[in-house]
């Protein structure tokens, strides 16, 4: 609730009066970025929320959907990210790389790592020895054999001699995909995730 307060101080401050700052007297577009902006609870916990999150939900299922902005908070349009970054070490990569593909967009849904098996077996082995967890983590190895030219992390030095592996995983989804980028009255922007989930 306090990040909330904070969001709708910064609201207050570029509006002409401060009753606009509280969501119920708001207009549909700023109401939106109050609630979300609530944290702890979420705007699904703010029982004055949850009406307009609701008509913003049906909206979005309609054809020739518009976002409602909230011109005062100069906020703009929500940004969506759907995926956690990928741990450090690795990068994205898209699982419609691969021979099957599947009929949906184009996503880099998966981090993917080259390790060094040799360098460091206790730990390769502590991380994916385990044949059943890496099932379970839908974890997939790939050991890099000399003279392969079809990767694409610039490992073609011929010298792999099967220590190189490649580490695959599913790339965590974010619980929440949404965010709003809320300016206060310095300009300082921070940064809200929410989700639209009912």
């Amino acid at each position: 609730m306090k990040r909330l307060l904070y969001a709708a101080a910064g609201l207050a401050a570029v509006v002409c009066s401060p009753m606009a700052a509280k969501a119920q007297d708001a207009e549909w577009g700023c109401q939106i970025l109050l609630c979300a902006a609530s944290q702890n609870p979420s705007w699904h916990g703010v029982p004055y929320c949850v009406p307009p999150m609701k008509k913003l939900i049906r909206a979005m299922s309609k054809p020739g959907f518009d976002w409602p902005i909230c011109h005062q908070a100069k906020a703009g349009e929500p940004g969506r990210e759907e995926f956690e970054d990928c741990p450090v070490g690795s990068r994205p990569a898209s699982s419609s790389d691969e021979d099957v593909r599947v009929f949906r967009r184009d996503e880099n849904d998966q981090c993917v790592r080259i390790m060094d098996r040799c360098e460091d077996r206790d730990e390769f082995n502590r991380l994916y020895g385990d044949g059943e967890a890496n099932d379970k983590n839908r974890t997939t190895l790939e050991i890099l054999r000399s003279g392969r030219n079809d990767d694409d992390f610039g490992y073609r030095d011929n010298k792999y001699n099967g220590c190189k592996v490649k580490v695959t995983s599913p790339r965590p989804r974010r619980s929440n995909p949404w965010y709003f980028d809320i300016p206060d009255d310095r300009g300082v922007k921070e940064r809200f995730w929410f989700n639209l989930r009912t």
